[in-house]
């Protein structure tokens, strides 16, 4: 009987992490209202979503806030940049909608490889704000790189990302239910199965201390040709206190490990400063 009523029980970690999923998920959406901070929520959603998956997570709000405290300037811009690319691509296809000429067909080809990628990019940009110090542009860049070297993960992870939203706005009796559990459960759901994927790629960039040095040395052979950046991505490291301690790369801002050291950690007991 002790065992069935247990905090350990299998049923109740379940339902804890439910919990814990929904007062995310009712987080992310307050934050996001003013529609410009999606970023920052965003950041700081999938910044307790990684941790979760790590069982490193108990206090959901706390570090919900303080990450969208730290990450908001850079991800802001980014919420931005992504927002306006994602509309001017929508006016693209309204516009071809409207066209009736024969090469309107291999433009509408284009604009698709475009908007795969646009989705690849936005499958990583946002965790990759919440688990690394980085540059805006390198940022960028390595979203692109990641999800080219781990496409078959990445692949996944846009069919969790985009299908249940598809499949929501397709017909009024999806939308009614689907609306419900968006509003529940459903973004911090998504940024959770996400990570599930997302913390072994990122583990790949993270040596443990035994390998820092090789991985190190590896990490700076990146701007020697752009083939090597595939293996490597450019500038990526984690937040200062997460795995690296010493003989950390420099940025392509010429930041030294010295002064990454000085900021804050993403994916330790501090968040990391962007």
């Amino acid at each position: 009987m002790d065992r069935i009523f247990s905090m350990d029980n299998k049923f109740f970690v379940f339902m804890g992490h439910v919990a814990d999923l929904m007062i995310l998920n009712i987080l992310f959406i307050i934050c996001s209202i003013p529609i410009v901070t999606i970023g920052a929520s965003a950041t700081a959603m999938y910044y307790v979503a990684l941790k979760m998956v790590r069982n490193e997570e108990s206090y959901i709000a706390k570090s919900f806030f303080r990450s969208f405290k730290q990450n908001f300037r850079q991800s802001t811009i980014v919420w931005v940049v992504m927002l306006l690319a994602g509309i001017l691509l929508v006016a693209d296809f309204l516009i071809l909608a409207q066209m009736d000429a024969s090469y309107v067909q291999f433009i509408r080809y284009g604009l698709l490889i475009i908007t795969l990628i646009y989705g690849m990019i936005m499958v990583y940009i946002f965790p990759l704000l919440a688990k690394f110090y980085n540059t805006l542009k390198n940022t960028v860049k390595n979203s692109l790189l990641m999800s080219i070297r781990h496409l078959p993960m990445t692949l996944l992870m846009l069919v969790i990302s985009f299908a249940p939203m598809i499949i929501t706005l397709s017909f009024v009796q999806a939308f009614v239910y689907g609306s419900v559990i968006w509003i529940l459960v459903g973004f911090a759901l998504t940024a959770y199965l996400n990570s599930r994927f997302l913390v072994k790629i990122f583990d790949k960039y993270i040596p443990g201390e035994e390998d820092e040095s090789a991985e190190g040395d590896s990490l700076e052979e990146f701007s020697a040709e752009e083939a090597q950046a595939l293996e490597n991505p450019e500038g990526i490291f984690p937040a200062p206190g997460a795995a690296i301690a010493a003989d950390m790369p420099e940025t392509a801002e010429g930041e030294t490990s010295e002064e990454s050291e000085t900021g804050q950690d993403s994916s330790a007991e501090d968040p990391e400063e962007q």
